[in-house]
């Protein structure tokens, strides 16, 4: 390791790590929520506190959290309970491993060097030691997700090291290295990076309002005649005419199966009669990463725009059809894209995935604060640079994780607004947060507000949340 910084002499705007605590935070959800072949009714939120050193020996906390979410970022035959357990304890051991971590620099400087230089082999050891021949191991995207906690709480503790927003310091002076220090431009382009930051592909200053995309999951209800009798009755609606008339959504995210093109075509028949009667303007459509070849989508989308125009006219992009792994299946998906933007979301870990995706055909990518808030940033960054669309994209964020997804859809450019969906599948793990920022876990209007995120950092004002936290897994 070394300290970036010393080239050029010491940056006093620099830190280093001088702690870490973690705890785990278990949620069960109200409804089920269908991950491709899995269902999702309970999950574990991963909540870090990192304390930073300034150069001049100030300290401060900053906080971060993201929801392990075994069924989404590891697909596996292996049971849930080991896969889960296996999860927490790589989370634990990340936590020592940053703790350790000794060298100064800027967040973003950190992360990347971090998931660079230390993560891969953390993970690979982790495999090799306490997974061996067991199904392949845990996938890099696992890996990546335990990370970002701590990744995300670094970020936070900038701002409030220097009692600034975390978003205003991607930029000269607070980086001591600009974005080709970290990326490289696509062959045959005439992108550079030299001389800019993170910043200069970011808004100039945040929205405030972001359209809200509601998710239609593979498990719930579109119409009471798929009622099952056993739904919830605890005030918040269940089929999705009421969704859209109490929270005013304008936003369908409709999940598929990807393997029954009969199923898929006549859910996005039913999910879209519900849409134009209730005034719905926008669908997408997520295949669930199920789909082995191009045609699949093609012939939907194509039997969508002849038979039903407006349906098609309204599918604003769709969604990583495709499995995760683009080195195992590079697939040309040119004929897709071709059709509707095509989003990279789970295949997307980093920006050389990002340019791969590229070469491949498609058209943009769905960030997401789990992979890190580093990786999303760079991706962020490449991504624009090179004409690719951007959304944000959720992983059913409850608590603190919701204020750092909707933080960086206020910030990048994506195509309409930001998916958000922990309202509908535990709405009240949030409420100690929800009582300072109730705009962020209730939507109104079709929308989420930020107007109450303000402050250092990220500005979750986590100190005015009344959150009782269990015993730390880790408090170093």
């Amino acid at each position: 390791m070394v300290d970036v910084s010393i080239a050029n002499g010491p940056n006093p705007r620099d830190l280093r790590i001088g702690g870490v605590t973690l705890w785990f935070l278990p949620v069960r959800t109200r409804v089920p929520l269908k991950f491709g072949p899995e269902t999702l009714t309970s999950v574990t939120c991963a909540r870090v506190r990192v304390r930073v050193v300034g150069r001049d020996g100030r300290v401060a906390d900053g906080w971060g959290e993201t929801p392990l979410s075994v069924q989404w970022v590891w697909p596996a035959t292996l049971s849930y309970a080991r896969r889960h357990d296996a999860l927490r304890l790589f989370a634990e051991l990340l936590a020592r491993a940053w703790a350790a971590f000794p060298d100064w620099g800027h967040p973003l400087e950190l992360g990347s060097d971090f998931v660079a230089l230390m993560l891969p082999r953390l993970w690979e050891d982790f495999n090799a030691s306490h997974l061996a021949g067991e199904g392949g191991g845990m996938p890099w995207l696992a890996a990546l997700v335990a990370c970002s906690a701590f990744d995300l709480a670094l970020h936070d503790a900038y701002g409030r090291l220097h009692a600034i927003p975390s978003y205003s310091t991607y930029a000269k002076p607070w980086m001591n290295r600009d974005l080709a220090a970290f990326l490289a431009p696509a062959t045959g382009t005439a992108v550079r990076f030299s001389g800019l930051h993170p910043a200069d592909f970011l808004r100039p200053s945040r929205v405030e309002r972001l359209r809200a995309w509601h998710l239609v999951g593979g498990l719930d209800p579109v119409d009471r005649g798929e009622l099952r009798g056993d739904e919830p009755d605890d005030g918040y609606p269940v089929v999705l005419a009421d969704w859209i008339r109490t929270d005013g959504l304008k936003c369908l995210k409709v999940k598929l199966r990807g393997n029954d093109a009969g199923w898929d075509f006549a859910r996005l028949l039913k999910v879209g009669a519900v849409a134009v009667d209730n005034g719905v303007e926008w669908l997408t459509a997520d295949f669930n990463c199920t789909v082995l070849d191009p045609a699949y989508v093609d012939e939907i989308l194509d039997r969508l725009r002849d038979e039903h125009p407006r349906l098609h006219g309204m599918l604003l992009y769709v969604e990583q059809p495709f499995p995760y792994e683009l080195a195992e299946h590079p697939i040309d998906v040119h004929s897709v894209s071709g059709r509707k933007p095509l989003y990279l979301d789970e295949s997307a870990h980093d920006w050389k995935w990002v340019r791969r995706g590229r070469e491949l055909g498609w058209s943009g990518v769905a960030l997401k604060t789990c992979k890190t808030q580093t990786g999303a940033l760079l991706s962020a960054c490449w991504a624009r640079a090179h004409g690719m669309g951007l959304m944000v994209q959720d992983l059913t964020n409850p608590m603190l994780a919701q204020v750092t997804h909707c933080l960086l859809a206020a910030h990048v450019p994506t195509i309409m607004g930001v998916e958000t969906n922990a309202m509908q599948f535990y709405p009240e793990a949030s409420a100690p947060e929800a009582a300072i920022h109730p705009g962020l876990y209730r939507r109104r209007g079709g929308e989420v507000s930020l107007e109450t995120v303000s402050g250092p950092g990220f500005g979750h004002r986590i100190d005015e949340v009344r959150r009782e936290l269990p015993v730390p897994a880790a408090d170093l």
